[in-house]
């Protein structure tokens, strides 16, 4: 099994929402088109810089707390290396591993670390999941971060057991799991039936729950985070949620995101919205309607990500 958190949640998902997505439970058979499909990621990325830009800083201030430098960062299910930048620029003493099953996305990271002048301190490590998660194949470090990435393999738990067993003492595990569904236009947008966006959630939680089951060796587990954390045998388990509040009118970078997200909604809800709710997203998709996502000036973005982390003890 193979690759990155938003990608493999969006490759998904012509059934999933993304991403991150940032890679996600496929065989080598099942992958997209990763030179066509990483431009979406960086996008999506690039968008959510504010919430990785809080959650790092958060992270830093537990490291501080605690008394720990941080030496070593793995970034698992890495894809294109957006965030592996941001990593390398948030803990500027340490090494940044981008890890991923898909040598197409570890190219584009390479490239972007080398643009940014980071070339010296990012590396790049292919890497199977869930089969590679480990200290045999990643060595050990002293936080190892995985947004969107562990939910598309079959065993959850198995997967943060192997993700602590390669943590140093003192090191911490945060991975990146749930928060609130993206809002981006007003409740009556003016197309069809008021709360578009609420059955695009609901059919969106069907199709998920299909990408669960369908997903190879998958185990039914409640999603208690902090509580699976600790029983992979860490400790302090916490969890914060960080906003990302992009208002009204968007720059061209933010409508370009918002409407790849609706095209991999509108696949993954096609048999699941009457035929008004596919009209009004066809309207949205539409760059030549006014009411389009491309020229309307209320489009927002507004959303949250969850992060769960604990610690290994000294």
């Amino acid at each position: 099994m193979t690759a990155h958190h938003e990608a493999r949640h969006s490759a998904h998902v012509q059934e999933h929402v993304h991403g991150h997505g940032h890679g996600h439970g496929h065989q080598a058979t099942d992958q997209p088109d990763w030179d066509a499909f990483a431009p979406f990621l960086e996008r999506g990325a690039e968008v959510h810089t504010p919430v990785y830009d809080q959650a790092t800083a958060w992270l830093r201030e537990r490291f501080a707390a605690g008394g720990h430098s941080v030496r070593r960062v793995l970034d698992v299910g890495s894809g294109p290396g957006v965030v592996t930048c941001l990593l390398a620029r948030a803990f500027p003493d340490a090494e940044i591993v981008a890890l991923d099953g898909a040598p197409a996305l570890l190219e584009r990271a390479r490239e972007r670390a080398a643009r940014l002048g980071l070339a010296d301190r990012v590396t790049t490590l292919p890497v199977e999941m869930p089969e590679g998660l480990g200290p045999a194949t990643l060595g050990t470090a002293d936080l190892i971060w995985s947004s969107r990435t562990v939910h598309h393999l079959g065993d959850q738990r198995d997967a943060l057991r192997r993700l602590a067993a390669a943590l140093r003492p003192g090191g911490l595990l945060a991975i990146g799991e749930g928060g609130l569904p993206t809002r981006f236009l007003p409740r009556d947008a003016g197309l069809g039936r008021p709360g578009l966006l609420s059955r695009l959630d609901a059919a969106q939680e069907v199709a998920f729950a299909g990408m669960r089951a369908g997903t190879p060796g998958a185990v039914e587990t409640v999603e208690d985070w902090p509580g699976l954390l600790t029983a992979a045998g860490l400790t302090g388990a916490a969890s914060r949620s960080f906003l990302l509040d992009v208002p009204a009118p968007l720059d061209a970078t933010a409508r370009e995101y918002l409407r790849a997200e609706l095209v991999r909604w509108r696949e993954a809800a096609a048999d699941r919205l009457d035929d008004g709710d596919l009209a009004a997203l066809d309207r949205l998709l539409d760059p030549d309607d006014e009411a389009g996502i491309a020229r309307r000036p209320d489009a927002f973005v507004l959303t949250a990500q969850t992060f769960h982390v604990a610690a290994q003890g000294e």
